[in-house]
């Protein structure tokens, strides 16, 4: 169920798999979004079964619409009405666990434990361009936020994620780090390599978990599995 967990400076960071559920092929078993055609109860279950091995009564979760925009959470939302529309999520409520959906996108997950501030974003094509790792940054900082360590989890790579070059450039214009080569000698994007780059000139402490969703089975990607398919997630909280 998680790939990958981590306690640092008062602080808990994971990374789920899609080992551990109950949804049924093409998306089992832990598919924890409501929005890919799984079973709604299936989710439901799925989302209690991570909060359980969170040790977390509360989760929160967000629409991502692959913009820049972030919410300030002290609740799950659920008890009066939909998640908000956003791509981060910021909170200084302990035991509140922010969750980040993906399957080819970066989840990136912050933290200063200190100051008291987590956060998480969604970054793909379109909220690297538009900037959705500073702002992440920036909401944190208005929260007191000083010293931010920050995860970069695994998503898809250069190597499995041509674009046409016209748009890899549009990319490259706001992040060159994020200029690539597919493994066919098409033009691509690493997407990851710069959210890292945002991250490190924001003045982040910043570690890159090593995987690519595309090339490992372990975890749910939209472009292997041709769009049919579930989604993992990040998680921070603090401790």
């Amino acid at each position: 169920m998680l790939a990958w967990d981590e306690r640092i400076r008062g602080a808990r960071f994971a990374i789920t798999d899609r080992t551990g559920g109950v949804s049924t092929a093409p998306y089992d078993a832990l598919n924890l979004a409501v929005h890919v055609g799984d079973d709604r109860d299936a989710v439901v279950e799925n989302r209690r079964l991570l909060a359980a091995v969170l040790d977390v009564e509360r989760v929160a979760w967000m629409d991502q619409v692959h913009g820049r925009e972030v919410a300030v959470v002290h609740d799950t939302f659920e008890s009066f009405g939909p998640p908000p529309r956003a791509d981060a999520l910021v909170t200084t409520r302990p035991g509140l666990a922010l969750a980040v959906l993906v399957a080819d996108c970066t989840p990136v997950l912050a933290a200063d434990a200190e100051a008291g501030v987590v956060g998480v974003a969604h970054a793909g094509r379109q909220g690297l361009a538009l900037g959705v790792v500073p702002a992440l940054l920036a909401a944190m900082r208005d929260l007191g936020a000083r010293r931010i360590v920050a995860r970069v989890g695994p998503s898809i790579c250069g190597r499995c994620y041509p674009v046409p070059a016209a748009m890899r450039e549009e990319v490259a214009a706001v992040s060159p780090e994020s200029r690539s080569v597919a493994r066919d000698g098409q033009p691509s994007l690493a997407i990851a390599a710069g959210v890292v780059a945002q991250l490190t000139a924001g003045g982040a402490d910043v570690d890159w978990l090593p995987g690519c969703s595309a090339e490992d089975p372990r975890l749910f990607s939209y472009r292997r599995d041709s769009g049919a398919t579930g989604r993992y997630a990040g998680i921070a909280v603090l401790t």
